[in-house]
């Protein structure tokens, strides 16, 4: 059962499928491509300024992926008594306040508290904002796997404006002399995220709501994809030293700004295309396959920056790690809307968020923690490599579960 509607949202929803997802990606955009990935760039200049190992640098992505899982875990109370598209509004909303708050404080611990928070209301927007996504593709399962692809590519927004206005601000805020140049560039994207918040909510409350319910039958469910979990979790803990350390390594390995700037603006454009790129196989696949492609071909991009400081192979390794890694994202939202029945997304979606969580918890402690010894960032990408590739196994012994996905659509 929907949440009733107005025969305006309906035509609209009918009409512009496209147009609602697209509006539905700025949740992606300011919950992972501003919020959390951004840092990469802010991670050199912070560190700098505020004399943090790589231990403490990682450890702040590591405190937002802390905070994410404890988002995780209470968004689908959340969505139960709020409604799906409160908890998304609300969420996008306390990401925004988070984001221009961490351009007003220095001390580490309450940056620390900062990341934390804004892991926490990031996971409703990701979360939420996953579960309307997929009822969108329900309605339109011609275009499903492109639907959901948009949703999560969407984060290439995000990630293309941060490459564009955090050198911008700390250029400006050096030009005029004044210190810290690095809150600028959170106070910029704080108002952004607050802009984009708008123009999401608007479009989002005219997609209907699935109705949350059966959330026994759904754990019931999910330890049938428990592999896939598994894989997902090893996921979460290699992708996230890379969009944590990359630009770090780059800069260590000399490479000038201008063309880091060039670098990470090519990763957002490959995230925006990804969704047209790999949206045949999010509907062909119904178990892990795809999340085992994905993980193989990031695990390769992954190595390169770590074996070679060649422009043309790290500019690859950007291009064809944006090119797949929401991809992968989006493919765990596709085997749950393959596999489990409507009334069970919820769960399953943050289920699946949970795990991802868990391994961007450890990813960027240990990561840094090799850095800050003897291997530096390039043995750190490489255990990323190697987390990937476990992944990528684990991810293609998941097989999709035939009995409930005849049921599930």
């Amino acid at each position: 059962m929907l949440d009733p509607t107005s025969r305006t949202d309906h035509d609209f929803i009918t009409r512009h499928p496209l147009l609602a997802a697209l509006a539905l990606s700025l949740g992606t955009a300011i919950a992972l491509g501003i919020a959390r990935f951004s840092y990469a760039l802010l991670l050199s200049p912070m560190r700098e300024d505020l004399n943090w190992p790589y231990l403490i640098a990682g450890g702040m992505n590591t405190g937002n992926a802390l905070g994410y899982l404890i988002g995780a875990l209470i968004t689908p109370m959340l969505n139960r008594h709020w409604g799906l598209h409160r908890t998304l509004t609300g969420g996008a909303i306390g990401t925004a306040i988070c984001i221009v708050l961490s351009g007003l404080f220095l001390d580490t611990a309450t940056l620390l508290v900062l990341r934390i928070l804004t892991g926490v209301v990031s996971a409703f927007i990701f979360i939420s904002g996953g579960i309307l996504v997929t009822q969108l593709a329900t309605l339109h399962p011609q275009r499903a796997g492109f639907l959901i692809g948009m949703y999560y590519g969407g984060t290439g927004f995000g990630i293309v404006a941060a490459s564009l206005l955090v050198p911008f601000a700390i250029n400006t805020a050096g030009t005029l002399g004044v210190a810290h140049g690095w809150q600028w560039a959170w106070l910029l994207m704080g108002a952004l995220s607050l802009v984009a918040t708008l123009f999401m909510a608007l479009a989002a409350r005219r997609i209907p709501a699935p109705a949350l319910r059966n959330q026994h039958a759904a754990r019931f469910r999910l330890r049938k994809i428990g592999i896939g979990l598994t894989a997902y979790f090893m996921f979460g803990l290699g992708y996230i030293g890379y969009m944590t350390f990359v630009i770090a390594l780059l800069k260590e390995q000399g490479m000038p700004a201008t063309t880091i700037t060039l670098f990470y603006t090519l990763l957002g454009l490959a995230v925006l295309s990804s969704s047209r790129l790999w949206a045949g196989m999010l509907d062909k696949f119904k178990g892990g396959e795809s999340l085992a492609i994905f993980n193989i071909l990031l695990s390769i991009a992954t190595l390169l920056p770590a074996l070679t400081a060649s422009v043309p192979a790290v500019f690859l390794s950007g291009l064809l790690f944006g090119g797949v890694f929401l991809s992968a994202v989006a493919s765990t939202t596709a085997l749950v809307r393959h596999n489990l029945p409507l009334a069970s997304w919820s769960v399953g979606i943050s289920a699946f968020t949970i795990v991802f969580a868990a391994g961007q918890i450890v990813g960027p402690t240990i990561v840094g923690w090799i850095a800050d010894r003897a291997g530096g960032l390039q043995q750190g990408l490489i255990f990323s490599a190697l987390a990937l590739l476990l992944g990528a196994v684990l991810a293609w012994r998941q097989r999709p579960l035939t009995a409930d996905a005849s049921s599930a659509n």
